[in-house]
């Protein structure tokens, strides 16, 4: 079960959801749910449909990019307060990478579904985000 509060207080962290409202932060953590992975235990798979945003609660995961020819690459650690599988959230698309735990990991979880459907019900909520997504997006491609 997730204790609403802790798990609001985790969204207040996440750069997606800081410009949130906290009744609209309230109605986003009771959509989410929680899922505990062991050390070497797969979250999400490459080349798997998405369908759910992940924020790293407690724990480490990396997330691992496997090219073509089946070598693999580290993209990045993801520790504490850290999220991917926002693509998933708005697309219906295959995941580009897997995450595996590193060490045991508590994440939570959210559906695209329940996502969508709260952006339905809240449009200045869908704003917020969807402007932090674009920055966010806008922030990768200068890198590139």
């Amino acid at each position: 079960m997730v204790n609403i509060e802790d798990t609001v207080q985790v969204l207040r962290r996440t750069p997606l959801f800081q410009g949130l409202k906290k009744r609209q932060l309230e109605r986003l953590a009771d959509s989410f749910v929680e899922r505990q992975y062991l050390a070497g235990e797969t979250i999400v798979t490459q080349g798997k449909g998405g369908e759910g945003f992940f924020i790293i609660k407690e724990g480490l995961a990396e997330a691992i990019h496997t090219r073509s020819d089946d070598t693999s690459i580290v993209l990045n650690p993801l520790g504490e307060g850290e999220f991917f599988g926002e693509l998933a959230l708005l697309t219906d698309t295959m995941r580009t990478a897997s995450v595996v735990a590193s060490e045991d990991t508590c994440c939570l979880a959210l559906t695209r579904w329940d996502f969508l459907t709260l952006l339905k019900e809240d449009a200045d909520m869908a704003v917020t985000v969807l402007q932090e997504l674009a920055a966010r997006f806008s922030r990768v491609l200068n890198t590139l």
